[in-house]
């Protein structure tokens, strides 16, 4: 049972001086005000408690047809992607239409519980059966009421490495596939590889469809289809709907060639997503020492007025066997790896797991701005350098006026014994 809410009030704003108050009016806000400081609350208003609060959070990138299903059959031994791609390739063979029901709205709920409302699913459709299309499909109307769910058509495979790759690609979007994805650097050749992006962005701009696309996932330096993405997009004008995942290559990339490269990308108006995480676990795997930390050029990218969120890719999967919902603590690594921790960074670090994920899901909705659904979080901390120390779960989650997610704040013992 969901709880409705007519205002916050005490609210810490980003940016701001001195508390708020937030009025809710038929699921939206309707009037964000400066408040005297620790005002009494009322029946059917929230007492953020001079905490901040923010937008929702938004996970831009997860494998939800995956989750859930590290060891089955067998654990990834390597910790190389390909492996990964191997084992969940025995695993699909299992697939049921409930098992994966099951288990994406399980995930669901546990990223509900940590503020999260807004997800970008990948799902696998190198399938003939196209069983977990079908099973996500119904997840998205199941679970709507507390979580924005978009779907990836994801040719794990390869689109032209896949028999009826394209077919299958087309039939996905055909039955309600929000994003059309794809993975170049995986098709059996650089031509393969380049043809698959051409293709897939003419078939999202034709049905009208975002673009989503897992570009460059490895270390070598001559993986170049981000070149090639962005190339599209540029002709197409689709940049700001058109996102660039994982982008890894790019950490090897030389520098003279980024020069080059990053005058398109700024063009192209692309969207970046970086899995921090993942990336630091299966990137890396075929160097000796030093080895390659296998994460995307993030600051450079952001100075570059280009926008790029943190996404969490996997929950105990056969690529990432951890996991655990907080955005809070992918954030805190991908700050960590990609040496962000000067204070002006963390300042604006929570952009990256919400309003830049916001931006690569294309919402029109979103913020904390009046006439804009009453949607939010409150975080334990009255800063973002607060609230990262301690990444501590949300204090609450409202969802157009109803409170979704409630509990007490917690003060970590030092576990001294003096």
């Amino acid at each position: 049972m969901t709880t409705p809410l007519n205002a916050i009030a005490n609210a810490r704003l980003q940016g701001q001086d001195g508390l708020y108050r937030l009025e809710i009016t038929n699921g939206r806000f309707s009037g964000i005000t400066a408040q005297p400081d620790n005002a009494t609350t009322r029946d059917g208003e929230l007492d953020a408690g001079g905490n901040l609060v923010t937008a929702p959070f938004v996970e831009p990138h997860i494998h939800l047809d995956a989750a859930m299903t590290a060891g089955a059959p067998r654990w990834n031994k390597s910790g190389t992607l390909f492996e990964g791609i191997e084992c969940w390739s025995e695993r699909k063979t299992t697939l049921s239409h409930q098992d994966v029901i099951n288990r994406a709205t399980q995930t669901l709920k546990l990223f509900a519980a940590h503020g999260i409302q807004y997800v970008r699913t990948h799902v696998d459709v190198t399938d003939p059966n196209l069983t977990a299309l079908k099973a996500m499909l119904e997840v998205r109307e199941n679970t709507a009421a507390f979580v924005d769910l978009q779907i990836v058509a994801f040719p794990q495979e390869g689109i032209w490495s896949f028999k009826n790759g394209r077919e299958l690609m087309e039939e996905a979007v055909r039955l309600g596939a929000d994003v059309v994805g794809g993975i170049p650097h995986f098709e059996f050749t650089r031509d393969y590889g380049a043809e698959s992006v051409r293709w897939l962005m003419e078939l999202a701009h034709k049905n009208d469809r975002l673009v989503d696309v897992h570009c460059d996932e490895i270390d070598d330096p001559e993986s170049r289809f981000l070149e090639v993405l962005a190339a599209e997009a540029l002709r197409l004008d689709y940049g700001s709907r058109v996102s660039a995942s994982h982008t890894c290559a790019m950490g090897s990339y030389n520098d003279a060639y980024c020069s080059r490269l990053f005058r398109l990308l700024k063009k192209s108006g692309l969207r970046f997503l970086s899995m921090p995480t993942e990336s630091l676990h299966l990137q890396g795997r075929f160097d000796s020492y030093p080895k390659r930390r296998g994460i995307t050029r993030v600051p450079e990218l952001l100075d570059a007025g280009l926008k790029v969120a943190f996404g969490q890719d996997s929950i105990r999967d056969p690529w990432y066997p951890m996991g655990n919902g907080n955005m809070l603590r992918t954030l805190d690594v991908g700050l960590h790896a990609c040496h962000m921790l000067g204070m002006s960074r963390i300042d604006r670090s929570l952009e990256l797991i919400t309003d830049n994920g916001a931006a690569a899901l294309d919402l029109d909705e979103y913020g904390l701005v009046e006439g804009m659904p009453a949607r939010c979080v409150v975080l334990q901390g009255t800063t973002p350098y607060e609230v990262l120390l301690g990444q501590r779960p949300v204090l609450a989650s409202v969802r157009d006026g109803q409170l979704l997610v409630r509990r007490e704040a917690s003060h970590p013992e030092t576990g001294l014994m003096l």
